[in-house]
């Protein structure tokens, strides 16, 4: 138990690093590539990538229509209209900022879980700090942003940020309290493969092809870095970790992104970072000491 744990812990480390990055290839991406298509060529390839691999290792679970749907319907809401639509919202929003906005998923989880009654117990009070403490911190770094507000297509992206967070959160309640009975590497494969192709559907309806001829090389190599990194690599630590440890918990990594993608920005475009950056990561962090903590506390047993 305590080894699945400790994995369960180095998974979701990968995943605060690599997925901070993701957002700043995004950008590279959908800048000269139409946005549905570029998430569903990545998730796409992925998922085939992996499936072909489990099924020649013979690691690759025994499937039913059953537990392929439990795995289908998280696809869509976590691939397709989570990350897929966060990529679609960063042609009008800076990279860091669709973080920033994404960072507020694990209020959205607490929150559909106790909703849901998929989570049967109340959130403790260290747990609700610790949401406190990482909205605080997000509220810190829009504080740079208020200005643009005005702008139609830069509030439009927002919003759109807003739902795609909305739909990743319900995607990881959904996998987490419906399991399918299949491994976590099935699993991520089977959920990158679903978004995949419902992105791609979404490409023929919602993308303009007109810019193909137009593809940068820089583009091409952010779908290679998302393919291999960003999903092959990342995905399958982020499932295991949802399955091994409770959904508010593997949710953190979204506190961890913004900074990452704000590092990346400041490194690589020359960004300035201030003391409200600063301020903003320490109330971040602590919101992950207080959710960890609280969900280490066990409930107090009533007297009868």
């Amino acid at each position: 138990m305590k080894s699945e744990l400790s994995k369960a812990y180095l998974a979701l480390a990968l995943v605060c690093l690599v997925w901070g990055t993701t957002y700043f290839f995004m950008l590279i991406g959908v800048s000269t590539i139409p946005p549905f298509l570029f998430s569903g060529v990545r998730q796409t390839i992925a998922g085939t990538i992996l499936i072909i691999g489990l099924k020649l290792s013979g690691k690759l679970s025994v499937l039913n229509r059953s537990n392929i749907i439990r795995q289908v319907i998280p696809g869509i809401l976590m691939i397709s209209l989570g990350n897929g639509v966060v990529g679609w919202s960063e042609q009008y929003i800076p990279s860091g900022l669709a973080a920033l906005i994404v960072s507020i998923m694990p209020v959205y989880i607490v929150l559909i879980a106790f909703i849901t009654r998929a989570e049967r117990k109340k959130p403790n009070d260290t747990i609700l700090i610790g949401l406190l403490l990482g909205s605080l911190g997000i509220g810190m770094m829009f504080r740079d942003n208020l200005a643009d507000f005005v702008n139609p297509q830069y509030f439009t992206g927002m919003l759109v940020a807003f739902f795609a967070a909305l739909c990743w959160a319900s995607g990881s309640v959904f996998a987490k309290y419906r399991p399918a009975g299949t491994s976590p590497l099935t699993n991520a494969a089977i959920q990158m493969l679903s978004g995949g192709f419902f992105l791609l559907l979404m490409s023929i309806f919602m993308d303009d092809y007109s810019t193909l001829n137009q593809i940068s090389n820089d583009s091409i190599g952010a779908l290679i870095y998302l393919i291999f990194i960003g999903s092959l690599l990342a995905y399958p630590c982020f499932v295991y970790a949802l399955e091994k440890l409770p959904v508010g918990l593997s949710s953190i990594y979204a506190y961890i992104n913004p900074f990452i993608a704000l590092l990346l920005g400041f490194f690589v475009l020359s960004e300035k970072l201030t003391w409200v950056t600063a301020a903003a990561l320490f109330t971040a962090l602590g919101s992950i000491y207080f959710i960890n903590k609280g969900y280490k506390i066990k409930p107090k047993l009533q007297k009868e």
